[in-house]
């Protein structure tokens, strides 16, 4: 037995020994992103195998080595509940020295294991001025080898307390992906810091824009600086914010400078290290400094006329593709027809594709599912539209293609996507819904043998002497179609004459479609959809203002909304209520606290604020 337990733990050490030879050989490369002229640094190649029967690596350029390589191995052996696992590795790292400012190639490290041939993958090193024009023994993580390319605290300078902080010490570049675009057309702005002094904090937001659609780009991290060589100096960088814009008005736009407020570290001399150790004070100050990000202007091109009409609004690149479920159904039985937009561009402001039912069909608003997110080129993913419809009476019926027109930003034409067309087979169905429209043909039995029907009761006889030409009956014949006529006549001309006035028609429905989207708010509120209840809150208010003003969508902004009710002398302090309650739902979107409390107020605000409004403007 005791021979036995022997033989099985040299079996299990064997295998652990060779376990190594049949996993896959992976060669990696660790070092820093970035180093300075005269920085000495270290490169490492890392093997996760020791069956090594030769290495070697090409030249290296732009520095020069000092020490290397230098190998060493390392092995790890667990066993948890059973299972064993082992690993190992040899490393072999080399000291070098910046020599030359420029972007090199690392080069390649080329290993043999059991007959096989492995290499690294590439890698680049930047080697930035030494602007400080002294030698620099191991400045900028030199000694440091990660797989992480941040630069260490010594890049940054803390300045003395006092010290002027210049606007070339610390400022930010703002960029824009292209300067001139179309209506519609995404946008990225990208605010990037750049820095000489320590900055511990910094913040700043774009202001809410009248003419553009703004999406931030979520940064799961904060910000980590990297060396860049610029203006003749080795700054800290980092992208601090990203934001990507629909321009909603053609023209130039501006999108105003952007003010930051940051905190620079700055070194304290008057104050002992001692005390200030013990509680005596603090041997750094903080400094506030205000930064302002530059204005960019964007020139707005017009999309081109005449507009197919059936376009979407969309702007971008996009797929459509449709689903009918179920295909074969019973009468006044509803069915779903599935239509997904997937691509990029301005995907919350499009409208859904075209659905064309067949007469019988009673169809119902689509439902929308938003599955984009934000990203550099705009807002990809899909959305996702369910068309409802019920068949009321049985037979085989053809949807026609679904159609999506949009505008490519890369072919700079309009497109309209079609998918397939899609067959529907209705049976009867049970209960009244055949009874609701024409009897079918298997509902009708030929009765030619019966006997008709036989009137009963007494007889009625008509005079000779009466005659119906001349009588009241007779006249009246005549004359009620005549007057039914001209009713008929004066009310479709006052209809006619209602419906060649549009603007005033928008001014009419103002109101009944305000209080519709209220009403689709009020029940997103109570499913605290918090982000949809602000938006059809939003779109409720600004519509009914559009529509009752006669303001263009390009026109509505809070500027023209207040002199066009100035014009209408709508009181004052009703407008700013109006103003008010907009800006209030602007707020309320990014605004901490209880999302419901806030909702039952806006939503009350803007119900009654539009009943106010409308109220007034019908005494004018």
């Amino acid at each position: 037995m005791r021979h036995t337990r022997i033989f099985l733990f040299g079996l299990l050490l064997t295998f652990v020994a060779i376990l190594p030879v049949f996993s896959q050989v992976t060669v990696k490369v660790q070092s820093p992103s970035e180093v300075v002229e005269g920085d000495r640094f270290r490169i490492a190649y890392v093997v996760n195998t020791t069956d090594l029967s030769d290495f070697s690596v090409g030249e290296f350029q732009g520095a020069t080595v000092l020490f290397g390589p230098m190998q060493s191995t390392s092995s790890s052996f667990s066993m948890v509940n059973g299972k064993t696992t082992s690993s190992s590795s040899v490393t072999f790292t080399y000291t070098l020295q910046a020599d030359k400012a420029g972007t090199y190639k690392i080069p390649v490290a080329t290993v043999v294991s059991d007959g096989k041939t492995y290499q690294s993958p590439s890698r680049t090193l930047t080697i930035l001025h030494n602007t400080a024009g002294v030698p620099r023994s191991s400045g900028g993580g030199g000694g440091q080898v990660d797989d992480h390319d941040t630069p260490q605290p010594d890049r940054m300078r803390t300045q003395q307390a006092g010290e002027r902080i210049s606007g070339s010490d610390l400022f930010i570049a703002v960029t824009a992906s292209k300067k001139r675009v179309f209506e519609q057309e995404a946008v990225l702005l990208t605010y990037k810091l750049y820095t000489l002094v320590s900055v511990s904090e910094m913040t700043g937001k774009m202001p809410e824009l009248d003419n553009l659609y703004v999406q931030e780009l979520n940064r799961k991290q904060q910000p980590q600086l990297k060396m860049e060589h610029y203006n003749g100096k080795n700054y800290g960088t980092a992208v601090w914010s990203q934001y990507v814009v629909f321009p909603q008005k053609t023209g130039k736009l501006t999108i105003p400078a952007i003010r930051f407020d940051a905190v620079v570290l700055q070194r304290n001399r008057s104050i002992d290290p001692w005390d200030a150790f013990f509680g005596g004070g603090s041997t750094v100050t903080e400094v506030k400094k205000v930064i302002m990000a530059p204005e960019v202007v964007l020139q707005v091109d017009e999309l081109p006329t005449p507009k197919p009409a059936n376009f979407s609004g969309a702007v971008g690149r996009f797929q459509l593709s449709t689903s009918l479920t179920p295909e074969s159904l019973k009468a006044n039985d509803a069915l779903t027809l599935r239509a997904t937009v997937t691509g990029t561009g301005n995907m919350k402001l499009m409208k859904a594709p075209v659905v064309k039912w067949p007469a019988d069909f009673e169809s119902y608003s689509p439902k929308t599912e938003d599955k984009t997110k934000i990203g550099a080129n705009g807002l990809s993913g899909s959305m996702i539209f369910d068309f409802i419809a019920v068949p009321r009476h049985a037979g085989n019926y053809e949807v026609p293609p679904v159609e999506f027109c949009y505008f490519d930003t890369e072919s700079r034409q309009y497109k309209t996507l079609t998918d397939q067309t899609h067959n529907v087979a209705v049976a009867k169905g049970s209960g009244g819904g055949s009874s609701s429209g024409p009897i079918s043909k298997e509902d009708i039995e030929l009765l030619g043998s019966d006997i008709r029907y036989i009137k009963s009761g007494a007889p009625h006889y008509q005079s000779d002497d009466a005659s119906f030409f001349g009588s009241l009956l007779y006249w009246t014949y005549y004359i009620v179609p005549l007057l039914g006529f001209l009713i008929l006549a004066i009310a479709f001309r006052r209809y006619a004459v209602a419906n060649a006035d549009v603007v005033g028609r928008k001014g009419r429905k103002a109101s009944k479609a305000a209080t519709k989207r209220l009403k689709l708010a009020r029940r997103l509120m109570q499913k605290q959809e918090a982000n949809a209840f602000y938006e059809e809150t939003m779109k409720a208010l600004w519509g009914y203002v559009g529509d009752k003003l006669n303001i263009p969508v390009s026109e509505l902004s809070k500027e023209n909304v207040r002199e066009r009710l100035a014009e209408k002398q709508v009181d004052s302090q009703l407008v700013d209520e109006f103003i008010s309650t907009l800006d209030e739902c602007e707020f309320a979107r990014f605004a901490p606290g209880d999302p419901a409390d806030t909702m039952d107020k806006l939503y009350a605000s803007a119900e009654d604020v539009i009943n106010k409004m409308e109220s007034d403007l019908r005494r004018k």
